[in-house]
């Protein structure tokens, strides 16, 4: 067989997979499983029924898995922004780096005491099933979409205890064990880790924005490629600079997230899709590292599910509660954040980084990671739809929106807001007429909701969920976010 017709196999599979992976989401709007399990699972049934499936090397592995999460980290900064991370900033470092220590201590403590596995292969393990993933999360919501901070906070805990969990994880493994000498090397390596990849993350981001701005490009198709480009650039800076490349790139991806630039929607759309498809591809790779003989043995599932329990009933309702209980939520907010924390796909690559440096029963330990991730997506993924409808969270339906109306500047448009009027804010119920007397001198010159267009009158209600395009000196920009923000 010739490499050409090899390798278009290879192409053919992968572009099957992820076209099945693409319709699937059509079935998680009925069952309620995020897609990545099915990716996982089926990636795992494969590589164990076809004898010309070989599993890739563990350096393979690392290299497809570091890519992708860049580009998932990455786009989660910029989803949440600057002002929305801003507004949530102590529950979202609290929970994302002290949460993921106390939920480490927990688990470590569970595996050494309840399953007997050794103090320092079980802070391993515990290390690696620590890190969250918000992405399914949100995915078994389907076209629901939660208002209030708590979306944010999980959002933003991801985006924070991923980079965490990686570091830590490194350190411990450089270490080779615990001990007084140890522990410190461990946390000097962290800290020095965090703070070098959150300078180059700002001064990455302010250096992309100006970029942004000021240097145009030939054609519309560019733009996105630059950040992305730019995402991979700082990655390799803060590593190269012994600092952790995944926050860097994070917190430069929540710098630009609320910048205004040129084909800002296009460049956020591009990157949503491509972290989209990240994700899919690192689920079917650690999906073929999987062996499904090892997964069988008792002392790994067993292990796996009663950690996996643990983690969801006691250890993050405990380590999270902690670490909110000076924030003031609403208490079905807090209560949604506490049980909402589901593990994704860097707990596993964390897993494959213990197989990679060949600590002591590796195999079983990647196993019972692999476990606890099935287990929470699974059992707690399938349960969060009605634990939010239980709680009663805010959520409104998100309907796709194939059409837009959009108008082409050559010059950036000044003075020009775009508003969604929050649930619960000042702007819902008012009226155009009240909204100008209110703040001044504005234009509403378009409002968009769900059912389409509305004709913009002096008597038109503004209601919740409604985008709304004003004309008002940009000195009015504070005073009018007030306004559709939600009190």
């Amino acid at each position: 067989m010739s490499d050409a017709y090899h390798y278009a196999q290879v192409i053919l599979f992968a572009s099957a997979v992820g076209l099945v992976a693409v319709l699937a989401n059509r079935l998680t709007e009925r069952v309620k499983v995020p897609v990545a399990l099915l990716v996982l699972v089926g990636a795992a049934l494969a590589v164990n029924a076809l004898p010309a499936l070989h599993p890739p090397s563990e350096l393979t592995v690392e290299r497809i898995l570091t890519v992708a999460l860049v580009l998932v980290l990455f786009d989660g900064g910029m989803h949440i922004g600057w002002s929305r991370f801003r507004e949530a900033i102590f529950p979202i470092l609290s929970v994302g780096v002290l949460g993921t220590f106390l939920t480490t201590a927990g688990a470590a403590l569970m595996l050494h005491f309840a399953c007997g596995i050794n103090w320092y292969l079980a802070v391993l393990v515990a290390t690696a099933v620590a890190p969250t993933d918000p992405a399914l999360v949100f995915s078994v919501l389907g076209k629901r979409q939660i208002a209030g901070r708590s979306s944010t906070i999980l959002e933003g805990e991801s985006g924070a205890n991923d980079p965490v969990g990686i570091s830590l994880m490194a350190s411990l493994i450089a270490a080779g064990g615990l001990s007084a000498a140890g522990f410190a090397s461990v946390g000097t390596q962290f800290v020095l880790q965090m703070v070098i990849g959150a300078v180059v993350g700002v001064i990455g981001g302010r250096a992309l924005i100006v970029f942004i701005r000021r240097v145009t490009l030939p054609s519309e198709g560019l733009y996105p490629l630059r950040t992305l480009a730019s995402s991979l650039m700082l990655y390799g800076i803060a590593t190269l600079a012994h600092g952790s490349g995944f926050l860097a790139v994070f917190v430069a991806g929540i710098m630009i997230g609320s910048a205004r630039g040129p084909y800002q929607p296009e460049v956020k759309r591009f990157h949503t899709a491509l972290a989209g498809l990240a994700e899919i591809v690192a689920f079917a790779v650690l999906g073929l590292t999987v062996d499904l003989h090892t997964i069988a043995k008792p002392d790994v599932w067993i292990p796996g599910i009663a950690l996996g329990a643990a983690l969801t009933l006691l250890i993050r309702p405990l380590a999270v509660g902690i670490c909110l209980a000076p924030v003031q939520l609403q208490r079905n907010e807090r209560t949604f954040v506490l049980v909402a924390g589901l593990k994704g796909a860097v707990p596993i690559l964390l897993g494959e980084f213990l197989r990679a440096a060949h600590v002591p029963d590796a195999e079983r330990l990647y196993g019972i990671v692999v476990v606890v991730v099935a287990f929470s997506v699974l059992v707690q993924g399938s349960s969060v739809p009605s634990i939010a409808k239980l709680l009663r969270l805010p959520m409104r339906t998100v309907e796709p929106e194939p059409w837009a109306i959009a108008v082409r500047l050559q010059d950036e448009p000044h003075g020009v807001h775009r508003l969604t009027v929050a649930p619960g804010s000042k702007a819902e119920g008012t009226t155009i007429e009240d909204l100008g007397d209110q703040t001044g001198d504005i234009w509403v010159s378009i409002v968009v909701r769900t059912s389409g267009l509305v004709p913009v009158q002096a008597e038109t209600e503004l209601e919740a969920g409604d985008e709304v395009v004003i004309l008002a000196d940009p000195e009015l920009h504070d005073t009018l976010a007030a306004l559709f923000n939600s009190s």
